[in-house]
């Protein structure tokens, strides 16, 4: 089952070389576990999206820059959906951006 994601959350791109951290700025309110809940909005190169390293199709530095979240949650916080770990962002260079893992300290039940 799908899960929100927070801030913190550890994301990856398909032609970057490294990991980066989400930043969480769309909204203040909403919390999971003291950490704010992602939206579609977080999608702000530098701000949001940190680079992730080498860029294979740029060969050089790999500063994203996404275009829209996809496999959105259906409900929304102030009018902006939700993301979840299955949620993906197309960045214009080519790259595909995803979770790698979770901010939160999920519990199997």
């Amino acid at each position: 089952m799908p899960q929100y994601i927070t801030d913190k959350t550890q994301l990856k791109c398909d032609k970057g070389a490294s990991p980066a951290p989400l930043t969480v700025t769309s909204q203040s309110f909403m919390s999971i576990e003291g950490k704010l809940q992602a939206t579609e909005e977080d999608k702000q190169p530098n701000t949001n999206i940190k680079p992730f390293g080498f860029c294979s199709v740029l060969r050089s530095s790999c500063s994203p820059s996404p275009i829209k979240w996809d496999n959105t949650s259906d409900f929304e916080i102030e009018g902006k959906k939700e993301l979840l770990d299955c949620s993906t962002c197309q960045c214009s260079v080519g790259g595909k951006i995803s979770v790698v893992k979770s901010a939160q300290n999920f519990v199997e039940e």
